[in-house]
C-alpha cells in the first residue's frame, strides 16, 4: 500500500502545484482561475476536442515509452525527435514511391520507420559501448544530423515533389497503405487508427519488463551495473539492446500523423514529439499506465488551451503550466525517494532493537 502511496503521490502533488501555480497567473492577468479552468474542460469534453485528444495522446505515448525504456536503464535518449522524424520520412518515402498491393502495405511502412528509428538510435549506441561517449551528447548531435539528411532527401532534385499545400514533401501515401480511423460518436474527425497499436505497445512493455528475462537484466542495469556484471548480465550488450528498442519505437512516433491525417511527410511535419516524451515518461514514472494518463493529461493541456484566447487569456498559461509540472515531478519524486529511504532506515533500526 505505502508503495502504491508513494508511486501516486509525485505526479498528484505535480499537478495540484501547478494548478494552484497557473491559478495565481491567471488572477495576474486579470482571470478567474475557477471560470478558466471550467471553460477549458468544458471545451475539452466535446466530440471534436476529444478525438483531438486521443489523437495527440497516442503520439505522446509512443514518443514516452520510447524515452521510458530508456530510463529504465539510467540512458537518457535526448534523440528521439530526431529518430521519429527520419524514420518517418524514409517510411513516407517508401509508402510514397512503391505501391504496395492491398493492406500489405501498413505492416512493411510500420516495420521500415521501427528499423530506421532503431538503425539510428545504434549510432548512439555503439558510440557508447565502443567509445564511452555520453548517448546525451551523441543523440543530440544525430539529431541536427537527421534533420540535415531529411532536408537532403526531400529536395526536389533528389525525391521531395510539390504537395498541394504548395510545400515540398513526399509523394502522397495511395489509399490502400492507409490506417483507417476510429469513430468516435458524432465527432467530425476520426480517432487515429494506430492507438489500438498503442495499447498493444504498454501491454507488450509492462509485460517484456516485469514478466521476462530481458526485462529483469535491463532493470537490474538501470539499477545497479555492478551487480549485473556480478550475476552474469553483459552491460554492453543491454545498453545496445535497450537503445535498439528505444529507437524502434521511436519510430512509431511519426506514423499515426503521417498514416492517419497527413498522408505525406512534409517539411513542416512537427518535430518536438521527442522532448514532450520525456516530460511525460518523468511524469507517468516510466510505468506504461502512469504514462498513458500522463500522455491524455498532456494532450488535455494542449486542446484546451485552444479557448483560452477567445475568452482573452494567454495560451502561454498552458505552457507555464506544463513546465510547472515537470518541474513539480521531478522535486516531488526526489522527496518521496529520500521519505521511502529514511522509512526503509528507520524500519532497519527497529529490527535491530528486537
Amino acid at each position: 500500500m505505502l508503495r502504491r502511496l508513494d508511486t501516486l503521490i509525485a505526479p498528484v502533488v505535480a499537478i495540484v502545484f501547478s494548478i494552484v501555480f497557473a491559478s495565481f497567473i491567471l488572477l495576474a492577468f486579470g482571470a478567474n482561475p475557477l471560470d478558466t479552468f471550467l471553460r477549458m474542460f468544458e471545451y475539452a469534453t466535446t466530440p471534436r476536442s476529444m478525438a483531438l485528444i486521443l489523437n495527440s495522446s497516442t503520439t505522446y505515448y509512443f514518443s514516452a515509452v520510447a524515452v521510458a525504456i530508456g530510463f529504465k536503464m539510467n540512458l537518457f535518449n535526448i534523440g528521439v525527435n530526431g529518430q521519429y522524424r527520419l524514420a518517418t520520412a524514409v517510411a513516407a518515402l517508401v509508402a510514397g514511391y512503391i505501391t504496395f498491393p492491398g493492406y500489405i502495405g501498413i505492416p512493411i511502412i510500420i516495420f521500415i520507420s521501427m528499423l530506421v528509428g532503431a538503425a539510428w538510435a545504434g549510432i548512439a549506441a555503439w558510440l557508447k559501448v565502443v567509445r564511452g561517449v555520453s548517448e546525451v551528447i551523441s543523440t543530440i548531435m544525430l539529431n541536427f544530423i537527421a534533420i540535415g539528411l531529411i532536408a537532403y532527401l526531400m529536395a526536389p532534385s533528389v525525391l521531395g515533389v510539390q504537395t498541394a499545400e504548395n510545400v515540398i514533401g513526399t509523394p502522397i501515401i495511395p489509399e490502400g497503405n492507409r490506417i483507417p480511423g476510429i469513430t468516435l460518436g458524432n465527432a467530425p474527425i476520426p480517432v487515429y487508427g494506430m492507438i489500438l497499436l498503442a495499447v498493444a505497445l504498454g501491454f507488450a512493455y509492462w509485460y517484456i519488463l516485469n514478466r521476462t528475462r530481458f526485462g529483469f537484466d535491463l532493470r537490474a542495469v538501470g539499477m545497479s551495473p555492478t551487480a549485473a556484471v556480478a550475476s552474469g548480465v553483459n552491460v554492453k550488450r543491454m545498453t545496445v539492446y535497450a537503445m535498439l528498442l528505444s529507437g524502434a519505437v521511436a519510430g512509431l512516433v511519426g506514423l499515426p500523423l503521417l498514416l492517419g491525417a497527413q498522408y505525406t511527410f512534409t517539411v513542416n511535419f512537427p518535430g518536438n514529439y521527442g522532448f514532450t516524451g520525456i516530460a511525460i515518461a518523468l511524469l507517468g514514472r516510466n510505468h506504461p499506465v502512469g504514462i498513458a494518463f500522463g500522455a491524455l493529461l498532456w494532450a488535455f493541456l494542449d486542446v484546451s488551451a485552444q479557448i483560452l484566447d477567445l475568452i482573452g487569456v494567454p495560451r502561454e498559461v498552458i505552457v507555464i503550466m506544463q513546465g510547472v509540472i515537470v518541474l513539480s515531478v521531478v522535486i516531488a519524486y526526489e522527496v518521496t525517494r529520500r521519505i521511502k529511504v529514511r522509512r526503509q532506515q528507520a524500519a532497519v533500526g527497529m529490527a535491530g532493537h528486537q
